[in-house]
């Protein structure tokens, strides 16, 4: 077995979280990558009272204030005017959202779309067609489209030779079931088409993958969380454990 595909073994069977993003570089595009164990992962998308959280200060707060303070927090699906989520979105196991099965354009409608899920099997990347899952009790979970990787096969309708060059976010859940969390470095001088990012999941050793958002996306750890962000939707969170 490679080492790259130990070390993320590794990190789960000691349960342990190594939150801290870690530069990675891929054929001339920067990454910030994180992996963690299902068990530390989180959705978040509204406090106690059911207020939408919207910015990573909130959040960090909400976590502090639950007794699991954030290491690292990105946003999550793509959202409508308001921050409201565009699919599924359960939290702390109450369905907040329903699940999306509209036809429409753009990326969330790109079929299939799909489901970041965690629940009492882990963590899981599922095609929208395939909720609910049986056999398992699901904690949080977010919708968002298109479904960059299924089971080791990238998406068929992302072309190798697309010219659309953006800053990108995605989920991935790799071999060992660790999540990885993967963003373009806004610094990077080169950035992926879907298809890259696609495979760049691939090389993470990851089996199922879904894309998060686009141009707004932002991950941020440690003094970096109580600094002014931009409003989101859902906000993915890796805690202390």
């Amino acid at each position: 077995m490679p080492l790259r595909t130990i070390l993320p073994l590794l990190l789960v069977l000691v349960g342990r979280t190594f939150a801290a993003p870690s530069p990675t570089v891929i054929d001339g595009v920067a990454y910030q990558v994180v992996r963690a164990a299902p068990r530390a992962v989180s959705i978040l998308w509204v406090d106690k009272r059911g207020v939408p959280l919207r910015t990573f200060p909130a959040a960090a707060r909400y976590l502090l204030d639950e007794g699991t303070p954030a290491e690292t927090l990105m946003n999550g699906g793509i959202f409508e005017p308001g921050g409201l989520p565009s699919g599924l979105l359960i939290q702390d196991g109450t369905e907040w959202r329903p699940v999306n099965r509209k036809i429409g354009d753009g990326n969330f409608f790109l079929q299939p779309n799909g489901i970041f899920l965690l629940g009492t099997a882990g963590a899981a990347i599922i095609p929208t067609d395939d909720h609910p899952m049986t056999g398992m009790d699901i904690r949080c979970a977010v919708q968002s489209g298109p479904l960059l990787l299924r089971a080791g096969s990238i998406h068929p309708q992302l072309s190798k030779d697309s010219g659309s060059r953006l800053h990108r976010n995605g989920v991935g859940v790799d071999k060992s079931g660790a999540v990885v969390l993967v963003i373009t470095d806004p610094t990077s001088p080169k950035l992926p088409n879907l298809h890259e990012f696609a495979q760049l999941f691939l090389r993470l050793d990851c089996t199922d993958a879904l894309f998060l958002d686009g141009i707004i996306s932002q991950m941020r750890s440690g003094p970096d969380l109580s600094t002014p962000s931009p409003s989101f939707g859902s906000i993915i969170a890796v805690t202390k454990q």
